[in-house]
Parts: C-alpha cells; structure tokens; sequence
C-alpha cells in the first residue's frame, strides 16, 4: 500500500518498475514495444484476479523456477534495486536469483525498484512465449523471452532467456552472440542450435520430462526468434 512504489516511470537512461507494481499495471502500462515481451508473460500469471494482486517484485523474491516474470525481464537486462540498512545496491537479476525459491535478499533488506537500461537504438522489441499442458492457469513446461536491437535491419544486439529448464532462468549468451549482425529479414530461427540450449540442465518432473523440455525449448526458441524478426 506504498503508493511510492508501484508504477513505471522513465528515468531518462532507464525505466524504473516499483515493486509493487501489480502485472494489471504493467498490462496497461504506458511502455514501447521493447516490453512487449513482459506483457505477454504479465497475462500469464494467473488468471486476472491474480494479475490484479501479484506484483512484479513478488514474482522476482518468490524465485520459482517457473515464474514467468523471470525470463522476460533477464531479456530485458534488469537489474533489483534493494534498499536495507547499508543502503541502496543494485544487483543483476541474473545474480539476485540464486536457486529454485532463493535470491540474495537478506531479512533487514526490501526491493524497491526493477531497473530496465534502455537499448542503444530506438527499433527494439520484446516477445515472450510459453508452453504448457493447456493454454491458460497453467505452470510453465518451458519459457522463452527475447529482445533485439535493430540497427540497418541488423540485429545490434540481442537478450534471449529461457525459463522453466533448470532452477534459474538463463540467458542464452552463445545464441547472442551468434545473432549480432544477422540481417532482421531472414530466418532468426536458423540461428538457434542445439549446443545453444546445452547450459540448461530441464528437470523430470508431473509436467514434462527432462528430454521433452531440452527438445521443447529449442523449438520455442526458434520460433520466438522468427515471431521477432517478423514483427521487426
């Protein structure tokens, strides 16, 4: 109920989230198509009743591995702002989630912002998609959350990150670099390999098996990749 805390603002150099800005809010959010994909993940958590009450910092602290939050904001290259009693820091949140239901947030410290950089070039875009045993109210089989930076129909940069295949979401750095400077026009998808995706170590578990999500997350991939360079 800190009203200081909740909404999105431009900072200049980047945007900041308060943490208890709910996924409604990020929905109705006035934001460019580089948050895309954190509104696409924002209606899958849960069903709108959820969406209403759930904030962005509450999925971030609560670590599961298959928060959906997670990977759209590892794409987006943010960082947690956490304030406690040594005063403010700031952590990747590739660094702030430690394992499955941890995170470096200590008892005397409270996350008050979500820090998004903003991108080199104007022409930048998010997607996010997921897959799970049925289309809505579901837990993750597997995730995947990209960003590109276009630049001469070029990709000048690139944040691709999967969820739901191993206890922290990861960002796919080989894939991201193997697609700086590929042209936006052609196949983005070609650029995925399986050697891509080794890094994920996909569980066994009531939802899918370990093989099945390996196979499933290079899938999504690509065709998050193709959705992306479409829509660029």
């Amino acid at each position: 109920r800190i009203q200081g805390l909740r909404g999105s603002e431009d900072k200049g150099d980047h945007w900041l989230i308060g943490p208890t800005t709910t996924w409604t809010d990020v929905l109705t959010a006035d934001l460019p198509p580089l948050f895309d994909g954190l509104k696409l993940a924002a209606r899958e958590v849960g069903g709108v009743q959820i969406q209403n009450a759930g904030t962005v910092a509450g999925n971030l602290c609560n670590a599961s591995p298959a928060a959906d939050g997670v990977p759209a904001l590892l794409s987006l290259g943010a960082d947690v702002e956490i304030h406690g009693k040594d005063g403010l820091v700031s952590t990747a949140l590739a660094e702030f989630i430690t394992g499955n239901r941890q995170t470096t947030l200590r008892a005397d410290q409270l996350v008050t912002g979500v820090r998004v950089p903003k991108p080199a070039t104007d022409r930048s875009r998010g997607h996010f998609l997921k897959l799970g045993a049925r289309r809505y109210l579901v837990i993750s089989i597997v995730m995947a959350a990209g960003c590109i930076e276009i630049e001469d129909e070029v990709v000048l940069n690139a944040r691709v990150a999967v969820g739901s295949c191993s206890a922290v979401a990861q960002r796919l750095d080989d894939l991201e670099a193997a697609l700086a400077g590929r042209h936006v026009d052609g196949d983005l998808g070609l650029a995925v390999t399986d050697d891509h995706l080794v890094g994920l170590a996909p569980i066994d578990d009531v939802r899918a098996s370990a093989d099945y999500r390996r196979r499933a997350a290079v899938t999504l991939v690509r065709r998050l990749l193709n959705d992306l360079g479409a829509a660029a």
